[in-house]
C-alpha cells in the first residue's frame, strides 16, 4: 500500500483492505461481565476504597430529576447510607423522590430522617443514627453555666 493510500485510509476516505494491522484478540466496544468496573454517576459521591473495605461509606446524591432515583435505590439496596439533597429539584419531582425513598426504607426496613430543608438521610436497617441529645453529655466541655 502506497503512502497516499495509507494516508487516505487513515483519514477514512478509502477502505483499508490491509488486515495485517488488526489484532484478532482485540475486542472493540465496552466490555461486559464482572471484569467491568461500575461507573458512578458524577452527581453521586462515595468514599474511598479503604472505607469501602471496612464497610464505612456514606453516599451523597443530588438528583436533577426523578430519573436519578435509581442511583439512590441501588446505593441503598447495597447497604450504603444515602444523603439525598433535593434543593435543586422541582418541588413536584422532589416529592416523587421522597415517595420513592419512603418505599425503599419500608421495603428494606431502613429509616429516613430529615437533616435539613429538602435534605434527607436514608439509613439501612443495620445502621444507627445518633441524635444530638443522645450524643451530647449534659455537663460537657462547652457548658457555659
Amino acid at each position: 500500500m502506497g503512502s497516499v493510500r495509507k494516508a487516505s485510509a487513515w483519514l477514512g476516505l478509502v477502505e483499508d483492505n490491509d488486515e495485517r494491522y488488526y489484532d484478532d484478540e482485540y475486542a472493540e466496544g465496552p466490555q461486559t461481565g464482572t471484569g467491568q468496573a461500575w461507573v458512578t454517576d458524577p452527581r453521586v459521591q462515595t468514599a474511598s476504597e479503604a472505607a469501602e473495605e471496612t464497610g464505612r461509606r456514606i453516599a451523597t446524591v443530588t438528583p436533577d430529576s426523578f430519573r436519578d432515583a435509581r442511583a439512590i435505590g441501588e446505593l441503598f439496596r447495597d447497604g450504603v447510607p444515602v444523603i439525598v439533597n433535593l434543593t435543586t429539584m422541582d418541588p413536584t419531582d422532589a416529592k416523587r423522590v421522597v415517595d420513592f425513598a419512603a418505599g425503599l426504607i419500608f421495603g428494606l426496613r431502613g429509616s429516613i430522617e430529615r437533616v435539613a430543608t429538602r435534605v434527607f438521610l436514608l439509613t439501612p436497617a443495620d445502621t444507627q443514627v445518633v441524635t444530638e441529645a443522645a450524643g451530647r453529655p449534659t455537663d460537657g466541655f462547652f457548658n457555659q453555666s
